[in-house]
């Protein structure tokens, strides 16, 4: 079995003047950030790998989650995420190695929307903060798909 953790980066700032990359969390969504790692850890996570944007509010983000839910793994940042479409999320996700049963992706919308909805036909808005958790009944991330797809819970932005 496979599982993928599909996360909105949290709430960020408003200040046009920073290139989008940029932008930072506000303080607001650090604090909501750390309240849904609560959350999370009630549900009994288990994280092997995190994969995150590069922008800085992904990073963040993916900071707060691993200090919280004791991830003591590296955060592995890819740029495809930042600007993905659903496809080249799908094929990020089959690069995957196998030994990685459980994925955290943290990342922007609407490619994560997308992508919930391809997998799961998840049809809440994907808001900032928002995780959905999908298991895939199969042994490759290679072999992931709609057919063998099932959304675990969606909690969103706090």
């Amino acid at each position: 079995m496979k599982t993928l953790y599909l996360m909105r980066h949290a709430q960020k700032e408003t200040d046009n003047t920073k290139d989008d990359y940029d932008i930072e969390l506000t303080q607001e969504g650090i604090e909501n950030t750390k309240k849904l790692c609560t959350l999370l850890k009630q549900k009994d996570i288990n994280i092997d790998m995190i994969l995150t944007s590069p922008a800085v509010r992904a990073e963040e983000t993916a900071q707060i989650v691993a200090e919280e839910l004791n991830y003591e793994g590296i955060i592995t940042r890819n740029e495809v995420i930042y600007r993905a479409f659903l496809n080249e999320l799908l094929e990020t996700l089959s690069y995957t190695y196998d030994n990685i049963n459980s994925l955290f992706m943290i990342g922007h919308n609407p490619a994560l929307g997308t992508l919930a909805f391809k997998l799961t036909k998840l049809r809440e808005k994907f808001e900032m903060g928002s995780i959905a958790r999908i298991d895939f009944d199969c042994d490759s991330w290679l072999d992931i798909s709609e057919e063998n797809a099932k959304l675990v819970y969606f909690e969103k932005g706090i």
